[in-house]
């Protein structure tokens, strides 16, 4: 259930609604627009009269949410929210690139990958430490070390970095050394380690499951949000069809209708979305098109000899020549670019 509010309702008016609504048990989000302000209510509200409620005097409306996502949902923020990590805003018309290696494989190639990306104009570093496989004969990652080495990599081209968690054993570290956490596709319902990053006030980047449906997606966000952390960024990587030709079927009518749904960043992996790397390139500009936040691609300076995702990783050469063009379109289509 949300309370719009009327115009002019002051602080000390909407304070005592808000302790009313927590004496009958429940917990409040409030967003403060430009014009409205919105309470939402959180828990079990069957019991609650909204005409109790509406009859109020600051308030102007009473609506029920019909979805279980809460935190989440634009009714409860109908204004974007928008992420600033390190001063590059991700959100509400900012357009940013996250791109780098699938996996960290020496300091020498992250740091020369990273040198390309920074002159190519990304936003952001990204490079797998740990690396969940389908596989346990499969590269792993380096693990802390690989990330020792993302770190030195980011800070050597002035690049925030991006990695994704595999378990709460080491997430001291990723708080005290990444810049944006990510959560891979596998574990988009590991609720334990939702709850956890939750607890933080790091940017998690939340990847669409294997087979989730929006919802499930939304609901894995309200995990983290529930928490108190609301700094999540959604990322549609593609979902499992029966279509074997790509590596997944890329749902790009997931960017409008999560941005109909709710009010949080969403970004387009291209590269996992098709595990094709011929493809990236007219899938990036499909996903601005559909009206993404932002793009996170795979860039490798040898794609053939990669430990993991060669197939679908674009040569550093490959990259610069693609990203004038995502720029040229993200800022046709008005968004501002954090590149």
């Amino acid at each position: 259930m949300i309370l719009v509010l009327k115009p002019g309702s002051t602080e000390e008016q909407r304070r005592e609604l808000i302790k009313e609504i927590e004496n009958l048990g429940l917990k409040v989000h409030v967003s403060v627009g430009e014009e409205t302000t919105i309470i939402g209510l959180i828990g079990d509200v069957s019991r609650i009269n909204p005409y109790a409620l509406s009859s109020h005097e600051i308030v102007a409306n009473t609506l029920r949410v019909r979805e279980p996502f809460k935190k989440a949902n634009r009714m409860f923020k109908p204004e974007d929210t928008v992420i600033d990590v390190c001063g590059k805003k991700i959100g509400a018309g900012h357009f940013v690139l996250i791109s780098g290696p699938c996996s960290v494989e020496s300091e020498e190639q992250i740091i020369n990958i990273a040198r390309a990306l920074k002159e190519a104009g990304a936003t952001f570093l990204r490079g797998g430490a740990y690396k969940p496989r389908t596989s346990p004969y499969s590269f792993q990652g380096l693990g802390l070390e690989g990330l020792e080495m993302l770190k030195t990599a980011g800070k050597e081209v002035g690049l925030p970095i991006v990695s994704e968690i595999m378990s709460t054993d080491v997430l001291d570290r990723f708080i005290e050394d990444v810049d944006i956490i990510q959560v891979g596709a596998r574990n988009m319902q590991n609720f334990v380690l939702l709850r956890e990053l939750g607890r933080t006030k790091k940017p998690i980047l939340l990847k669409r499951g294997l087979s989730a449906t929006l919802e499930e997606w939304l609901m894995s966000a309200e995990y983290i949000m529930s928490e108190g952390n609301e700094n999540v960024i959604l990322c549609e990587r593609g979902i499992r069809t029966f279509e074997t030709y790509t590596r997944n079927t890329l749902d790009l009518s997931a960017v409008p209708a999560i941005k109909k749904l709710s009010h949080l960043p969403i970004i387009v992996d291209p590269s996992h979305g098709t595990g094709k790397s011929w493809m990236v390139a007219s899938m990036s500009k499909a996903a601005v098109v559909a009206g993404a936040d932002g793009l996170i691609v795979e860039v490798h300076n040898n794609p053939r000899g990669a430990l993991s995702d060669g197939e679908q990783s674009l040569t550093p050469d490959n990259y610069a020549a693609l990203v004038p063009g995502l720029r040229e379109l993200a800022e046709f289509e008005g968004r501002r670019t954090e590149f």
